[in-house]
């Protein structure tokens, strides 16, 4: 078999924002694609997320970034905040969109899932369908197999996109250190928007945190976390714990929490792959999103980054293209840059971890003084993250140098 014949046909174990993302993208580029969920629909598991300019500039590779950007809602002053309602540090969506060349939009996951779900042909995704790596293929020579209920599929390329507990990296990397706790739990919900207006925040105590963002369609996204250990439940409810914790914070959070369907609030214990992954790719074979990068929701980066993986692997593999160097570029882009950005949100962990009065009194009064300095000092944490730009695309196949990957971090 001819190496650089045209590949044909890809497998995406995942239809989660990322795996949607790279399907779309592989599709619009000429290849054949399937994607394989477990799940029986493509209900996502989640409440809210957070799209940064970069993963907005990524979506306009497959001509989706307008069509979110609509959604866009917070055009006000938001910013950090203590329990009591403290402004510790204002920031602005004028100046974010400025500083990094678009809006912050904040969307629910169903609605990204459908959006991206929809420009695949209608065979393209099967639900209902868990699927497994048999084989990872080799890159000049044997195709990869996935095996499923139905039967074993063979592709030129599988892709990986299969969460944080990702089945696949297990199987290319067997030797690879689990995610680890990263000492914080998480609880999100959505509710009907509250009667009295707010402004988006995030609100750091001690040992915990709430973040409340509107959305287009009158929601509002909440998030919160704490220090607890791994593996818990509430025994009385999570709406219970979550009143306990936060019940006596500012406005908005004792109306959202009013507000909130028990039922409805989802727990997770949050955690990040400390190691990384010594490349993002065997044989014919990839990961993206949570599978190749899990990383902590600090700087709201995880499904920015999975859109981003999606959108330069498909920049790797045009049709007719050596699979072996486009999956080795992939892996030369994408290994560094998330890398740095799961360590950097490992840090703001530590940070909201602490639990010491003194301790929270310094990291306080630290925020509050660069508050002063006005919006900007804030977006800095985000400088070489929201600014980034996806890589263009060429007209024909050709290689990929040093000057390429560098150009993309």
């Amino acid at each position: 078999m001819d190496h650089r014949t045209a590949p044909s046909r890809a497998v995406v174990i995942g239809s989660g924002i990322g795996g949607l993302t790279a399907a779309v993208a592989l599709h619009q580029r000429g290849w054949h694609v399937t994607v394989l969920e477990r799940a029986a629909s493509l209900r996502p598991v989640g409440a809210g997320i957070g799209l940064a300019p970069n993963a907005l500039r990524a979506l306009d590779v497959i001509g989706l970034g307008d069509e979110v950007r609509a959604l866009a809602v917070w055009q006000g002053d938001g910013g950090m905040r203590t329990p009591g309602g403290r402004w510790l540090a204002r920031t602005n969506a004028r100046a974010a969109a400025d500083r990094f060349g678009g809006p912050l939009v904040a969307v629910h996951r169903a609605t990204l899932i459908d959006t991206l779900a929809a420009r695949l042909p209608d065979a393209a995704i099967r639900t209902a369908t868990p699927a497994s790596l048999a084989d990872p293929g080799a890159p000049d020579g044997s195709r990869a197999v996935v095996t499923t209920p139905g039967g074993a599929l063979e592709a030129d390329l599988v892709i990986g996109a299969d969460g944080i507990d990702s089945a696949v990296r297990g199987a290319l990397f067997p030797a690879h250190p689990e995610p680890a706790y990263t000492g914080l739990t998480a609880w999100r919900l959505l509710i009907p928007a509250p009667e009295r207006p707010f402004h988006p925040h995030e609100t750091w105590g001690r040992g915990a945190l709430w973040g409340t963002q509107p959305l287009k369609d009158g929601r509002v996204y909440a998030y919160a976390a704490a220090v607890v250990p791994a593996g818990g439940t509430a025994p009385e409810g999570e709406k219970a714990e979550l009143l306990r914790r936060f019940g006596t914070w500012h406005h908005p959070v004792p109306a959202i929490l009013a507000a909130a369907d028990d039922g409805r609030v989802l727990r997770h214990d949050i955690r990040h792959l400390a190691t990384p992954l010594p490349a993002f790719h065997r044989g014919r074979t990839a990961l993206l999103g949570d599978a190749a990068h899990a990383m902590a929701p600090t700087l709201g980066q995880g499904g920015n980054q999975a859109i981003e993986d999606g959108i330069v692997l498909a920049h790797h593999l045009a049709p007719g293209s050596d699979i072996a160097a486009g999956l080795a570029a992939y892996s030369a882009d994408r290994v560094p840059r998330t890398t740095a950005i799961v360590r950097k949100a490992a840090r703001i962990v530590r940070l909201q971890t602490w639990t010491s009065p003194p301790a929270v009194a310094v990291r306080h009064t630290l925020m509050a003084l660069a508050g002063l300095a006005g919006p900007g000092i804030a977006l800095r944490t985000f400088d070489g993250i929201a600014d980034w730009h996806p890589p263009q695309r060429t007209p024909a196949p050709r290689t990929y140098d040093r000057r390429d990957r560098q150009a993309l971090r």
